[in-house]
């Protein structure tokens, strides 16, 4: 019998550093986001990051809360709430990172006889620190709690065209009433090197002008090509000119060479370029969370705003969004079918 597992992110239990201090802590000590020897990570983490970051990021999660408890799972919740029923076989939603858990996601499939699942990370680009993490501990757990099973890895579907139909009539939509100068992909950003570990050619990745741009088996893990292809697919779907939007990455941390350029440099000066009304979407993610509702829509906001910009408009992710449910149901639809 077959099934899928729908994982995101995931998010606190609460806005508060009591909760915040294990999410951290469960979040950057993954191999996968702070990608070095497990002392000095171990160090990095636990000695000086987490002795702080707590408190902070606690108070900029209060800022963004839902009464429902965190955006983040309110709106995978109700995104699972609509793709289950259009869906021919079980959907079950899980969190890379607290709860629902990754094994109690599983867990819920095995116990109605699933036997065949359906990864799916919900990332339109592929990533280590976000893909790959989920891939490696579903494998895991499966080997430790579920040797019965077996998995079906959803790729990354950043450029399939029924994605870029929802992710640009989502843009047009939320654009409708708002007259922007200009529109800015602001996406995650990851460390260089994640680029070059994740480089299948272990030569191809330059990171340059050019090497996202010249065909290679590279970029089926490549997130920085599947990013810009995002970009050039929408902005092509939209028929917006050339001139009237730019890409850039977010939510970087200090110490190492992030992909670039950074989104809170750009956006500061926009308004010199001329830009007084600036539109941000953030393809990176599918369901609005604190890199979107609190980083962008209020921290970046309030940036423009103080370098001379007069309107900030953010396109909010796809959520739960009708015709994007219908495309993830058709998706699960089609491997429900296969042979």
């Amino acid at each position: 019998m077959k099934g899928v597992l729908l994982v995101n992110l995931g998010s606190p239990q609460s806005p508060t550093p009591k909760d915040v201090k294990p999410y951290l802590d469960e979040f950057l000590m993954d191999k996968y986001v702070i990608d070095v020897p497990f002392l000095l990570r171990a160090l990095l983490v636990r000695g000086i990051i987490l002795q702080a970051r707590p408190k902070k990021s606690a108070a900029a999660y209060a800022k963004i809360w839902w009464p429902e408890g965190s955006p983040l799972i309110v709106l995978s919740e109700r995104m699972h709430k609509k793709v289950e029923p259009k869906s021919k076989v079980p959907v079950s939603l899980a969190m890379r990172y607290g709860q629902p858990s990754l094994k109690s996601g599983l867990q819920e499939l095995v116990d109605q006889g699933v036997t065949e699942i359906m990864l799916f990370p919900l990332y339109p680009q592929y990533a280590m620190a976000s893909t790959m993490t989920i891939v490696e501990l579903a494998e895991d757990l499966r080997k430790k709690h579920f040797p019965q099973i077996t998995f079906t890895h959803v790729p990354a579907f950043y450029n399939k065209p029924d994605y870029i139909k929802n992710l640009s009539d989502s843009i047009k939509d939320s654009l409708k009433d708002f007259e922007y100068d200009h529109l800015l992909f602001s996406y995650h950003g990851i460390p260089e090197r994640h680029i070059r570990k994740t480089d299948v050619t272990k030569s191809h990745c330059k990171i340059d002008k050019s090497c996202c741009s010249t065909p290679s088996p590279a970029h089926e893990f490549c997130y920085r090509h599947q990013c810009y292809e995002t970009t050039r697919l929408v902005v092509e779907k939209l028929g917006i000119p050339e001139g009237k939007y730019s890409q850039t990455f977010q939510s970087r941390l200090a110490g190492d060479k992030w992909l670039d350029p950074y989104t809170d440099v750009e956006i500061n000066k926009l308004p010199e370029k001329g830009v007084k009304n600036l539109a941000v979407v953030t393809p990176a993610f599918v369901a609005d969370c604190l890199e979107t509702l609190e980083e962008i829509a209020m921290e970046a906001n309030d940036e423009f705003l103080a370098h001379g910009g007069e309107k900030f408009h953010t396109i909010p992710c796809l959520n739960d969004d009708e015709a994007w449910t219908d495309t993830v149901a058709s998706w699960i639809n089609d491997w429900a079918v296969a042979k």
